[in-house]
């Protein structure tokens, strides 16, 4: 068993469930909220393209650097979007949170913040990981805004560092959060999920 084997994590709020190709038709409907494909910056599938999208998501997993999540709602029980784990440095033991996105009724709402406690929990507390990072568009503000509102440091920015889907070249913005940071990171996002969820 890998350190990132397919695992359930989920509260109160949501259930992040192990990605699936069953989760298909839930993940196009969730990007059809916003028309999600049409932003530049975003990793959302193109309508018809879920299930590719998670035959690459699955693909990435096998390798044992990465695991892919489908983000269920606990109160609609909607899938609403998707996350991942990936660039797992087992040595470490360290790993990236990423390839996140959700329909656009759910964002900027709790959602968000009770996905990265789970995960930045099981992160710290389960893979014993030495750190956690973040990386984003450096032109996606709304992206750096809410890692900046989970409490993680922003840590520099890599130049042409990648291309975009559509060829262009974008610079990324790092982030990252260190397990001596994590007590008061989880009291914070405790606080703020108390006070986004009602």
């Amino acid at each position: 068993m890998t350190l990132l084997a397919a695992v359930r994590l989920e509260d109160d709020h949501v259930a992040l469930e192990p990605l699936q190709p069953a989760h298909a038709p839930a993940l196009e409907t969730a990007a059809a909220d916003g028309e999600l494909w049409k932003l530049w910056f975003t990793s959302a599938p193109p309508p018809g393209q879920a299930a590719r999208y998670i035959e690459q998501a699955l693909a990435g997993v096998q390798t044992g650097a990465m695991a892919a999540f489908a983000v269920r709602d606990k109160r609609s029980g909607e899938v609403v979007g998707t996350t991942r784990y990936y660039a797992f440095d087992a040595a470490l033991p360290r790993v990236a949170i990423g390839y996140t996105w959700y329909a656009r009724r759910y964002q900027k709402t709790h959602l968000n913040t009770a996905c990265k406690r789970l995960l930045l929990r099981h992160a710290f507390e389960q893979l014993g990981c030495v750190a956690v990072e973040f990386h984003t568009d450096h032109r996606n503000l709304d992206s750096q805004r809410a890692i900046e509102r989970l409490g993680a440091h922003r840590d520099g920015v890599l130049r042409a560092h990648m291309r975009r889907p559509d060829g262009s070249l974008r610079d990324t913005v790092c982030y990252s959060i260190l397990a001596g940071e994590w007590p008061d990171v989880q009291r914070w996002l405790d606080l703020r999920l108390q006070r986004l969820a009602g």
